[in-house]
């Protein structure tokens, strides 16, 4: 298989068949086998009918149903598990990706890239959903170094390779590529047409916003830290507990060539206060440094990835 299309649908009935369309003719320009997954993410309306026709009809469109909503992310790995091509194509099923960008995307991983992400350059999306795109991708660009535009396009290409053993959740589909760079992908990008959506009801709304946020935390900890919590928490901690020393330093002083008091001084509630906490963000430093050893022992995961072997 060269090509396998994932694309996750909640409530998308009246447009998943003329994107299927629009998709067939985009993949007359692709050589080889290709597949169509549509991953039919819990939804109540006629999407799953339809896309039962849409397989009846073409051999290529294979269906993944959810039992509910668990939300994009889970859908888009629902579909890398069940994809067979060597390369893998991700996009939305509101139409407002256009499947003719496909063979661009392609044609850009010659290049020598692992991962090529959409940009689109001209959104047909209303203001506020633009602005907070804007501060969205700023943030992840500040903290995750990661240099792509727009990583809420989800019109991307990979090699089966960038997926395997990819764990999404929460809002992880829009940090894909910070995840694939950080593990020592090579990650491009390409302009691609946006369309403005003409069925259904947005998915993004403004309470994504908080859930996103918590999730780009993580991304930027687990990039930074995850091979060494000790270092952020055991730092983080000494640094409280030196405060505390040079309070306590400070206190004893007074205390001795002034004969202040120290019972009632709110300095001195402070320094115990530094001290306990420094000491609790050394046990979790070394608590979550227990926690790492064990996650990589299991499984056989690694804190690696092999890119070739000659042999």
């Amino acid at each position: 298989m060269e090509l396998s299309i994932v694309i996750p649908a909640h409530n998308e009935e009246h447009s998943v068949e003329p994107l299927y369309a629009e998709i067939s003719q985009a993949l007359e320009a692709v050589d080889g086998d290709c597949e169509v997954i549509f991953v039919d993410d819990g939804s109540w309306d006629g999407t799953f009918q339809r896309l039962q026709a849409l397989h009846q009809r073409d051999g290529r469109v294979k269906v993944v149903r959810l039992r509910k909503n668990f939300g994009q992310s889970a859908a888009m790995a629902a579909g890398f598990d069940h994809a067979r091509g060597r390369l893998v194509v991700t996009m939305d099923a509101d139409l407002q990706n256009d499947p003719a960008d496909i063979p661009a995307l392609l044609a850009r991983m010659e290049d020598g890239y692992d991962v090529v992400c959409g940009w689109r350059r001209r959104r047909r999306d209303p203001l506020s959903k633009r602005a907070l795109s804007a501060v969205s991708n700023w943030l992840r660009r500040r903290w995750t170094g990661d240099p792509i535009h727009d990583s809420g396009c989800s019109l991307r290409a990979y090699r089966q390779e960038c997926i395997e053993g990819l764990e999404l959740y929460g809002e992880m589909h829009r940090y894909i590529p910070a995840i694939l760079s950080w593990r020592g992908y090579h990650v491009g990008e390409a302009e691609v047409s946006h369309r403005p959506r003409l069925h259904g009801r947005t998915k993004y709304g403004f309470q994504r916003v908080p859930k996103g946020f918590l999730d780009l935390l993580l991304i930027t900890f687990w990039q930074r830290y995850s091979l060494r919590p000790i270092h952020v928490f055991g730092g983080s901690g000494l640094l409280l507990a030196f405060v505390s020393v040079a309070l306590g330093i400070y206190l004893l002083v007074e205390k001795f060539a002034y004969n202040a008091a120290l019972g009632d001084r709110p300095l001195l509630l402070l320094a115990v206060l530094l001290f306990i906490v420094g000491v609790q963000f050394i046990v979790f430093g070394v608590l979550a440094d227990i926690m790492i050893r064990v996650y990589y022992g299991q499984g056989g995961r690694k804190n690696y990835v092999v890119e070739q072997v000659i042999e």
